[in-house]
Order: C-alpha cells, then sequence, then structure tokens
C-alpha cells in the first residue's frame, strides 16, 4: 500500500498542509536543457566548427536560455496564483450579493457527487458555515481549478536549476577536455534523457524502462535534427 489507513494515517495525511507538485517543472527544465544544449553541441559538431565555440555557445546558453525559461515560468505560473485570487474575490462577492444561488451551484455540484436529497441540504448547510472553505470547493469544482496554490518563485527556481544541470551535461567533456568528446557527450546525454524518463515513471503506471526509452528518444530526434542542420549549413556555406 501507497500510505496507511488507520484513523490517525487519514486525520494527518488529509488535514496536512498539501504542497504544489513541482514534478513538470523539473522534467520540463531538464528535458529542456539536455535537448537545447546537445544541440547546440550537436549543430557546431555538424557544422565541423571549433570546440571552443561549443564551450562558448553552450555556457552562453545554459545561463541565458535556464533564466529566461525560469522567468517564463515565474510568469506563467503567477498568472495562475493571480487567476486564483481574482476568482476568490468573484465568489467572496457572490457569497454576499447572492448567497442562495451560491447555495444553489453547491447543491448542483454536491448532487453530481451523489449526495441523495436526504442528505443534501444538511452539506450545503454545513459547507456554507465556512466561507473559507465554500470558496476553495467552488475554485476546484466550479472553475476546474487545483486544490492547492501554486508557487511562482519555486516554480522558476526548480526549472532553472534543473536547466543548468541538465544542461551542462552535454558540455562536461568538452570542458573537461577528454578526448573525442562528442561521443562522450552523446552517451552522457543520452543517459540524462533516460534517468529523467526513470524517474518520471515513478509518478506515472508507465514501466521505468518504456518512460526512459520515451524521453531517450525525444531527445535523439532533437540531436538529430541539430546536427543534421548544422551539418547542411557547413555543406551549403562551403560550397
Amino acid at each position: 500500500m501507497e500510505h496507511g489507513h488507520t484513523v490517525e494515517q487519514v486525520r494527518e495525511r488529509i488535514s496536512g498542509t498539501v504542497r504544489p507538485d513541482h514534478l513538470k517543472d523539473c522534467v520540463y527544465g531538464g528535458v529542456d536543457g539536455a535537448v537545447t544544449t546537445f544541440a547546440i553541441v550537436a549543430g557546431v559538431q555538424g557544422a565541423g566548427l571549433s570546440p571552443t565555440i561549443i564551450i562558448i555557445l553552450g555556457i552562453a546558453n545554459v545561463i541565458a536560455d535556464g533564466f529566461s525559461m525560469a522567468a517564463s515560468n515565474f510568469s506563467a505560473t503567477k498568472a495562475e496564483l493571480d487567476d486564483r485570487t481574482r476568482l476568490r474575490e468573484i465568489e467572496r462577492r457572490h457569497i454576499r450579493e447572492d448567497p442562495e444561488g451560491e447555495r444553489e451551484e453547491t447543491r448542483q455540484i454536491l448532487r453530481l457527487k451523489g449526495l441523495s436529497e436526504q442528505t443534501l441540504e444538511q452539506a450545503v448547510d454545513e459547507i456554507s458555515r465556512n466561507q473559507g472553505a465554500w470558496i476553495e470547493m467552488m475554485l476546484v469544482d466550479e472553475y476546474g481549478k487545483a486544490p492547492t496554490d501554486p508557487k511562482p518563485l519555486a516554480s522558476a527556481v526548480v526549472t532553472f536549476i534543473s536547466f543548468l544541470v541538465c544542461g551542462l551535461v552535454p558540455l562536461s567533456p568538452f570542458l573537461m577536455q577528454v578526448s573525442d568528446p562528442f561521443t562522450v557527450a552523446i552517451y552522457a546525454t543520452g543517459l540524462t534523457f533516460f534517468a529523467i524518463g526513470v524517474m518520471k515513471s515513478s509518478w506515472s503506471l508507465i514501466k521505468w524502462w518504456r518512460s526512459g526509452l520515451e524521453t531517450l528518444s525525444i531527445g535523439a530526434a532533437a540531436a538529430a535534427l541539430a546536427y543534421g542542420a548544422g551539418y547542411l549549413v557547413a555543406q551549403i556555406a562551403g560550397s
């Protein structure tokens, strides 16, 4: 069992503070960091340019693109949080100006959840006594919002760190000046994609190896396109 079901365990789990899940931010930043940086590595390598250029462009990408992604994620998550605040104010005003209309909305929501007519009015009465909980219920059931507020700054930080860590993987062989750095970068980046996929499988029903291969194929496709584009541009420019 994933968690216990004794009275104490259920009470602790249900009444505890639910924290936002940053899985999406972590996967999003990690995959994009590895893809975009390896795309630069593959593109420059395909064009036959100096490893120094790979390092310069790669580091610039990790810092600038990583910050850009984090800032974009912050803005998007902040917009979502602002929308939730706006909807709370709307519901608070509706409760003040048309309480019976809000009770009817609650009544219909609970009816859809399977409550019988015998208990429906009592449930509506109990819920409407706690305005804060009432509003949160309407956010979830009327507007389809998640039951927890997003955290814009935390989402941005997770995205940036994931981008930075995974984005440095394709550059590491060039920074360490190993022999045949591009081949090492291919294997290291492929392993990173696979590891991200395996990590994702912990939150899904997909087998770990299938999730790993799925993410690996996405990264491999992006890398192949970048390498081919760099090679093609080099051939055209050289002709």
